[in-house]
């Protein structure tokens, strides 16, 4: 697992962001945050407890979660929800390898299996439905090597299927409803429709937005 400053220019407030799977921080280098610090983490090969130490002196911190990022923050942070005015999942859910609330477990199965150039291309091609997106998120696309792509992919599975339940830390869930990683019909029976925020994004909805702050006011 790793972590990086995405912003830090000892503003008041701080984002504390979990990417999703096989992310670094080159796709996100261009929004910029003009009310918050942005604090990256990423990397799921090896799931370990998270130090805050980094977000202590900031007047208020909010967490946003996003895909895979969803369950290893509420895995992580679970008696920590004090330290964060608020929580968003984005676009995941808490049971993210699984037919109806998540990613289907045969599917996930074949692409560990499968993993290679094809394999990733796809699955960056399905977080978006505007080619014009996706082209731009190729220009920035994540500057790791194939071996630890699948890893991570490993042993993501391996820490879902032995972890106990996780419980529910978000007080705010975003369903992506244009989503061809994680349905927006899984997300909204993870979540339910009466407690989930329902927008008409892809999975990778970041090109929509100016600031990060958009995307907590969502």
């Amino acid at each position: 697992m790793q972590t990086v400053w995405l912003q830090r220019a000892n503003l008041p407030h701080c984002l504390l962001f979990f990417s999703g799977w096989g992310m670094d921080p080159e796709p996100f280098r261009f929004l910029p945050a003009r009310s918050c610090d942005v604090f990256l983490v990423h990397d799921y090969c090896q799931l370990q407890p998270l130090d805050l130490e980094p977000l202590a002196g900031y007047r208020q911190c909010h967490l946003l979660a996003w895909s895979m990022g969803v369950w290893v923050a509420a895995h992580l942070l679970g008696d920590q929800v004090g330290a964060f005015a608020s929580r968003t999942a984005l676009a995941g859910t808490l049971s993210p390898i699984d037919a109806g609330r998540g990613l289907p477990p045969d599917s996930y199965a074949a692409m560990v299996d499968t993993f290679g150039p094809e394999v990733l291309d796809t699955f960056y091609a399905n977080m978006f439905d505007d080619p014009a997106q996706f082209s731009r998120f190729l220009a920035s696309r994540p500057r790791r090597p194939m071996d630890e792509l699948r890893e991570e992919m490993a042993a993501f599975r391996a820490a879902v299927l032995v972890a106990a339940p996780v419980r529910d830390i978000y007080t705010k869930k975003i369903v992506t409803s244009r989503d061809r990683i994680f349905t927006g019909r899984n997300q909204l029976r993870a979540w339910g429709r009466d407690t989930a925020t329902v927008h008409a994004w892809p999975h990778f909805p970041f090109y929509l937005f100016t600031d990060w702050q958009d995307l907590l006011s969502a």
